[in-house]
């Protein structure tokens, strides 16, 4: 079975290849005319405005993207992907589209976690996103936060524990991953997210590989895989690149239909010329479509 280093080689020599034109454009650079990572990663990236501890460790920070006005801000919850391990990605693969959110007048909690590579996994990675979203609850007021109607969105794996985050009052009683008073999620826009961890542990999985499957279930998949916690009684909109390379596309139906048959509303939303990459661009027509998801949740 190849390592988790190993598993990660293929992605992290994605970020290499040059992508920006000589005209100073970036271009879409990958097979097929799609997006590769350096068509978004070498672009100037926005910082946000603050960033708040939630942990003694560097990676449990939050970044906090503050839009214009006195508020009260209507709040995204945002977690990144990367196969839920740190040498692939942190939370600022996210900063361009919580930046275009910002701009739409909308605060975003871009938290950061331990991948299995830096002490996560089961427990900790799991331990780590939900102080992170607690901890929006201590902020709120202090920053003008309105959460009376959060929404979570996460990409690849962080659309997994972004749909996690709101299934927590789900969890079994003698769960270490259980906490009191979990902060409510109102709605959930999963970005090429692997919820169905017993799935993805199936060979061949998914782009991520199925040996860190294991690592951030630790086979506890009645904790740990979303679908084992229905319902969760929340809208719960699934956005899917047809050409993802990353992630099966047949994932989000076979999630959907379980959720769906335990009483879930939950909507599959399939973006043609998408790949892994279009997810996370604030100037693609899949983020067009998450944020009119988000902002729907949020303006019922």
């Amino acid at each position: 079975m190849p390592s988790t280093k190993a598993l990660a080689l293929p992605l992290l020599a994605a970020l290499a290849a040059a992508a920006v034109g000589a005209d100073g454009e970036i271009r879409a650079s990958g097979e097929d005319g799609l997006m590769a990572w350096p068509d978004l990663l070498e672009r100037p990236r926005p910082a946000p405005r603050t960033t708040i501890p939630y942990g003694d460790d560097p990676l449990q920070v939050v970044d906090l993207w503050l839009p214009d006005g006195p508020g009260p801000h209507p709040t995204v919850l945002m977690v990144h992907g990367g196969c839920w391990q740190t040498e692939i990605a942190d939370r600022t693969i996210m900063n361009w589209i919580a930046d275009d959110l910002r701009r739409r007048g909308m605060a975003v909690w871009n938290v950061d976690y331990r991948g299995v590579d830096r002490g996560g996994g089961y427990p900790g990675t799991f331990q780590d996103v939900a102080a992170a979203a607690d901890a929006l609850r201590t902020h709120a007021a202090r920053h003008r936060l309105d959460i009376s109607r959060l929404v979570a969105t996460g990409h690849s794996a962080g659309g997994h524990l972004a749909l996690w985050l709101a299934a927590r009052p789900r969890l079994p009683a003698d769960s270490p991953l259980r906490t009191n008073n979990p902060l409510p999620i109102h709605a959930v826009v999963s970005l090429g997210g692997l919820p169905d961890l017993e799935e993805a542990a199936r060979p061949p999985g998914s782009g991520c590989g199925t040996e860190v499957i294991a690592q951030i279930s630790g086979g506890r998949f009645a904790e740990t895989s979303v679908p084992r916690l229905a319902p969760l009684g929340i809208r719960q909109v699934l956005v899917n690149g047809l050409q993802d390379r990353i992630i099966p596309t047949a994932y989000a139906e076979g999630y959907a239909a379980p959720m769906r048959a335990a009483g879930d509303d939950v909507t599959v939303r399939m973006v043609d010329r998408t790949g892994h990459v279009e997810l996370v661009a604030p100037e693609t027509s899949a983020w067009a479509m998450a944020v009119a998801e988000i902002e729907r949740a949020l303006h019922p």
